[in-house]
């Protein structure tokens, strides 16, 4: 998850889980040169918003053990991880990290929806669970977006 490599870094950087924001910021735009400071903050809001990151005491903590994490030699993030990912994107990539074929789920969910009058991102779920893959976590985020 690329994701989650770029987010690993400045922890991994400092050996800890715990960084301050510009700390962080730091990391991401001075030391790397991988983003504006702008940006990283950004991507501190879009990690925050897939449980990778949490804000506690003014500071920023790791919600996974950023010392688990690879990060290849030549890894340089994409721009593309800055923008939230939609419920349905979320469940669609949990979908292929299961082994699934991208353009087969895509046009079964597709088909589910037309036939049954739902949203794409319940039936991208009704898929999931049909195949026994976890996503209760996009699941979370589309009752919340909804709730609010």
């Amino acid at each position: 998850m690329s994701l989650e490599v770029a987010v690993a870094v400045p922890f991994k950087q400092q050996g800890t889980r715990r960084l301050g924001d510009g700390e962080f910021v730091v990391a991401l735009s001075l030391d790397r040169n991988w983003f504006s400071p702008d940006q990283a903050k950004r991507l501190i809001d879009v990690a925050a918003g897939r449980g990778l990151l949490a804000r506690e005491d003014g500071e920023i903590v790791a919600q996974f053990d950023p010392a688990d994490v690879v990060v290849p030699e030549e890894y340089e993030p994409d721009q593309s991880i800055l923008r939230e990912q939609s419920v349905f994107e979320r469940i669609l990539d949990a979908l292929v990290a299961a082994g699934r074929d991208k353009q087969e789920v895509v046009a079964d969910v597709n088909e589910r929806q037309r036939r049954l009058g739902i949203s794409v991102e319940a039936a991208a779920a009704l898929y999931a669970r049909e195949h026994d893959v976890d996503v209760a976590d996009a699941v979370a985020a589309a009752q919340a977006e909804f709730e609010e």
